[in-house]
């Protein structure tokens, strides 16, 4: 039986057994020249599949929320993608950040941590020009803010974090608030420079604009099993029952608003010489038949029929048929 044995060499361990020692050649590995890196398994700086799921899922509806928001505050369309999800230490993450730019501090309510909103500072003149009523052209100066700039600007974040608490409810409860401002990230030292931080990025789109922001929240905090020992089932039935008392808020709410509701014949087609031809005393034909009732209609939706009559001295209808598909 051949006999193997191991051969120890400065640059590589070699495995040679007798046949090979016979003139066959022997592979040889290549030193390695990359210093081996300490791996911290209580920190390891990747996201398993299921957390990182869940959390790309939550950044995406606070994406859509955030455009939402910026849509309704600046009054132009504005579009906000969820586009990176990554988890790196604090360090690696500030020296991927421009300077200058804007790098809003937040807190954390629940855990007292430090949060932070980086976006271009291009990206926030445009913002203030938008909300004063211009064009979106913004400031291509490189200057910090002003007293007032930034208090715009830090209201038009706030109401973007604040809805943080609802596409994160399933994950973990958060509440940030905005706490100061920064411009050159290099200099500030939020956390330690080793923590792991979540760090998500999306695009922002305006127009023929696209600029890139980020948001950066504590790891621990993030990567947290959502505190809940109740089953999925019970889980999905509380989500249905909350859906259920918006739903039954959002109905009430509606039935208190004012609508116009207007009664309708049948319309006709004229030619626009009869129209630019008319006068007093002219009979307009309608094509509604006298037998048939006339519509009943809310913001142009046909939802009854009803019979012309009066009710004293006004006039009224009856209605006779409700449309089913529209009630």
């Amino acid at each position: 039986m051949p006999q193997s044995w191991l051969s120890l060499t400065d640059e590589a361990v070699v495995s040679v057994s007798e046949p090979a020692a016979q003139g066959a050649a022997v592979p040889r590995q290549r030193s390695g020249t990359v210093e081996p890196k300490l791996y911290d398994f209580r920190r390891p700086l990747t996201l398993a599949r299921e957390q990182s799921r869940r959390l790309e899922m939550a950044f995406e509806r606070f994406a859509r929320m955030w455009g939402t928001q910026l849509t309704s505050r600046l009054r132009v369309p504005y579009t906000v993608v969820s586009d990176q999800l990554v988890l790196r230490t604090y360090d690696e993450y500030v020296s991927t950040l421009p300077s200058p730019t804007l790098m809003v501090l937040c807190q954390v309510e629940q855990t007292r941590q430090v949060a932070a909103v980086q976006i271009p500072v291009a990206t926030a003149f445009v913002w203030v020009d938008y909300l004063f009523g211009g064009t979106g052209i913004g400031d291509d100066r490189e200057r910090e803010l002003t007293d007032i700039e930034f208090t715009v600007v830090r209201d038009l974040l706030q109401r973007a974090l604040d809805d943080l608490g609802y596409t994160f409810a399933s994950v973990v409860p958060l509440t940030v608030d905005v706490r100061s401002v920064q411009y050159n990230p290099q200099f500030v030292q939020a956390v330690g420079a080793s923590e792991p931080v979540v760090v998500a990025s999306f695009k922002f789109t305006v127009g023929e604009r696209h600029d890139v922001a980020t948001l950066m929240l504590p790891a621990d905090l993030m990567l947290t099993e959502p505190a809940s020992d109740a089953p999925d089932a019970d889980r999905a039935a509380e989500q249905a029952r909350v859906r259920a008392q918006a739903r039954a808020r959002l109905e009430t709410s509606v039935q208190g608003v004012p609508v116009e509701v207007a009664v309708r014949f049948a319309p006709s087609v004229v030619h626009p010489r009869d129209i630019g031809d008319l006068k007093v005393g002219d009979v307009l034909p309608l094509a509604h038949p006298a037998s048939q009732p006339l519509d009943v209609v809310v913001d142009g939706v046909v939802l009854a029929r009803a019979a012309a009559g009066s009710h004293g001295s006004r006039l009224a209808c009856q209605v006779v048929t409700v449309e089913e598909q529209n009630a």
